[in-house]
């Protein structure tokens, strides 16, 4: 639970610059089946954190141009 909740508080440049690294991993193979699925899991998190960040993003600026606009 500790890690998930540490996971959450990553800025957006670490989850996108840990998600490069486990890529990585997971194209050099050499890990255990176990292992590669402990690093996909992982990197499936980190891309939802990336998304969620983005997503966040994304709203401000329609906001924005929306206050823009009126």
């Amino acid at each position: 639970m500790t890690e998930e909740k540490n996971t959450e508080r990553l800025s957006y440049e670490q989850a996108r610059a840990e998600l490069a690294s486990v890529v990585e991993r997971l194209e050099a193979g050499g890990t255990s089946l176990e292992e590669s699925l402990a690093l996909w899991e992982r990197g499936e998190r980190l891309a939802e954190i990336c998304q969620h960040w983005l997503d966040g993003a994304r709203a401000r600026l329609d906001a924005a141009r929306q206050d823009a606009d009126s």
